[in-house]
């Protein structure tokens, strides 16, 4: 900013607030959704999400009969990209079949996270928008951790945008 402008600004007591368009925050809200596997585990979340702060709506499953999990991680995945929501928090058994289905969706950066160093770095270094859990392989103490961790843990910008603009190419050239 020139001089100039700096004084005007002064001047006029004008507040400027400079965006990083990738840290739109879609009024806090997150799409949820789980496979049977991880079902029990997305019902107790639901209550720490809210006293946590945020909003969600849950894309299922509902019980704990058996769904195809890619169908559930589609419905979060769609929900994130479309902007209707910030983050998509998705439950399986091991996570790694959803975070797969998820990244297959234009505009998703799914990570499965496996402890707090993994859900911050996946939101400051790679700029998830869904994280995946394995419901049977982490405890639900942990799985707390690191929902906290990652809602809470900003993007870290100019460093890693470069990056994050080149996953954003490979997505492009392919068409996807």
């Amino acid at each position: 900013m020139t001089p100039l402008a700096q004084e005007m600004v002064a001047d006029r007591k004008i507040t400027l607030v400079v965006e990083d368009p990738l840290q739109e925050r879609k009024a806090e809200r997150v799409a949820l959704g789980s496979d049977h596997a991880g079902f029990q585990v997305k019902e107790r979340l639901k209550p720490f999400l809210l006293g946590l702060g945020y909003d969600f709506l849950d894309h299922g499953t509902y019980s704990e009969q058996p769904v195809d999990y890619p169908d559930v991680a589609l419905a979060v995945a769609e929900a994130v990209a479309s902007g209707e929501f910030a983050w998509g928090i998705l439950l399986d058994g091991a996570g790694i079949g959803s975070a797969i289905a998820a990244n297959k969706v234009p505009g998703v950066r799914a990570a499965l996270c496996y402890d707090q160093a993994s859900a911050r770095n996946s939101r400051e270094h790679n700029h998830a928008n869904v994280l995946a859990l394995g419901a049977r392989l982490l405890d639900e103490d942990l799985i707390r951790k690191i929902v906290e961790t990652w809602l809470q843990t900003p993007f870290g910008g100019e460093r890693h945008l470069r990056r994050v603009n080149k996953i954003s190419e490979i997505e492009r050239r392919y068409g996807r």
